[in-house]
């Protein structure tokens, strides 16, 4: 599985978004500038995270993005998602394509494949947004685990 630059900006303008969430709408030009992501290319992702009714839009002299929920309540994993479309590891673990392969009941591999998507989509599902907007360097596999701040030093 490769995230592409599109699932990659997507979750960084969410991340900016959430960061300032406090400040209104925010410009696709201040978003551009901060991201130092060309505006056409934020205009290409805008679309599909509105749709989803991740952001809320204003057009106009003072318009812009805003996130339309708490930061803590967004994974990582719906944002990828919505930007990439499916998250399995290769085409036989697709829960959107589950006839993808008709070798699945006597394929030794299709477990390991299973299991990898299991972890990967428990792991992005568990990381919020609000997990990364602490400038702390903080080992997210430990947040998914549930562990305190104290715990997650040993």
């Amino acid at each position: 599985m490769k995230i592409s630059t599109r699932g990659r900006y997507a979750l960084r303008m969410m991340i900016e978004l959430a960061k300032r969430q406090g400040d209104g709408y925010i410009s696709l030009t201040d978003l551009s500038e901060r991201l130092g992501v060309s505006k056409k290319y934020l205009e290409q992702i805008i679309p599909s995270l509105s749709r989803a009714s991740f952001l809320l839009t204003y057009r106009g002299h003072s318009g812009g993005y805003r996130l339309t929920r708490a930061p803590e309540d967004y994974s990582v994993g719906e944002v990828l998602r919505v930007t990439e479309g499916s998250i399995a590891p290769v085409l036989c673990v697709d829960p959107d394509r589950p006839s993808a392969c008709e070798n699945i009941p006597n394929c030794p591999t299709y477990r390991v494949w299973k299991g990898l998507r299991d972890v990967i989509v428990n792991y992005l599902d568990n990381v919020r947004l609000s997990d990364l907007l602490s400038d702390k360097d903080v080992d997210l596999s430990q947040v998914v685990l549930g562990l305190e701040p104290e715990d997650r030093r040993s």
